[in-house]
């Protein structure tokens, strides 16, 4: 069963009873309920929300990621069970103890699957264009760089394939930035619920998301869930696209936009040979990855963009 993301911009008070998600509406004098059991994620999104001790408790029992947004409405922090998995002690050891190579060629497998995510982006978004006389296809450039990529993307193709693919798809004048101009914010909205939507999924596979196979930042307490989520990160940016060539107003992030990044989480995405929503996937991704570690399988499920 695919469960629910729940986001919330009303002053609500949200608690738990019987197993429900009960929400009250102070000002409308209405309540409304929801299994704890078929909900996957909640957005809180306003300062005037309250949240019972029990209904936290209840949630991280369930594996429901709880995301709290700033004043800014973008998400800054994330709340996720300790205990999720019946082997996670021994999935934390084969993680913590992982080699070098391992990790290296894991980053591999992950770099070749993001790149050839962009190419498939520039080549559903992009009509044909001519250059000198030649027909000129853009995606064709990042195919070959994906097949490019060495252990641990020694040679730096991520970052030469993040150059060439942020101008055809954005435009010659469109930087890359946390804190840069449109369509910046909408990139970094949706990139923050796939971060959390990855988390989310290696605490269920028992595995901890600080430690990372490429990103060590100290400060991150999620650098495991920054590398996994690359080759997701491409599904965003067409969704953005989409947005920006529809709505010239999509960079002002309404609840309608914001929605859009939740449901996208449960939209159709191609992993190993078959058709799942993504949230799906995001499970067979870190379960793969926890069998990378235990030594069961050499190779981690990605989903590819078609």
């Amino acid at each position: 069963m695919l469960k629910k993301s729940l986001y919330f911009s009303n002053p609500y008070h949200l608690t738990c009873k019987q197993e429900q998600l009960i929400i009250k509406d102070r000002n409308a004098g209405t309540e409304h309920s929801i299994p704890v059991e078929d909900i996957a994620f909640i957005v809180l999104d306003h300062y005037g929300i309250s949240v019972s001790q029990y209904l936290l408790q209840k949630l991280t029992q369930s594996n429901v990621a709880v995301i709290s947004c700033n004043e800014k409405h973008m998400p800054v922090a994330l709340l996720f069970p300790l205990d999720s998995n019946q082997t996670q002690s021994e999935r934390f050891q084969a993680q913590v103890q992982a080699s070098e190579p391992l990790k290296k060629q894991l980053w591999q497998q992950t770099i070749r699957q993001k790149i050839a995510n962009q190419a498939a982006v520039l080549e559903e978004v992009s009509t044909d264009t001519f250059e000198s006389g030649m027909v000129y296809e853009p995606w064709i450039p990042l195919q070959k760089m994906s097949m490019d990529v060495k252990s641990g993307d020694s040679s730096g193709r991520e970052a030469k394939a993040a150059r060439f693919y942020w101008k055809k798809l954005f435009g010659d004048n469109f930087n890359r930035e946390r804190f840069g101009e449109p369509p910046n914010p909408s990139l970094n909205y949706g990139y923050a619920i796939i971060r959390a939507a990855v988390a989310r999924a290696l605490c269920g596979s028992g595995l901890l998301p600080t430690l990372g196979i490429h990103h060590h930042n100290k400060y991150n307490a999620y650098c495991l869930a920054d590398d996994i989520m690359e080759p997701y990160r491409p599904f965003v940016d067409r969704l953005v696209w989409q947005m920006k060539t529809t709505n010239p107003d999509y960079h002002t992030m309404q609840k309608e936009q914001k929605a859009q990044f939740l449901e996208l989480l449960a939209s159709d995405v191609h992993i190993n040979g078959k058709t799942r929503p993504m949230m799906i996937a995001m499970s067979q991704t870190t379960s793969s990855l926890a069998d990378c570690f235990l030594g069961k399988t050499k190779k981690i499920k990605y989903p590819t963009l078609k």
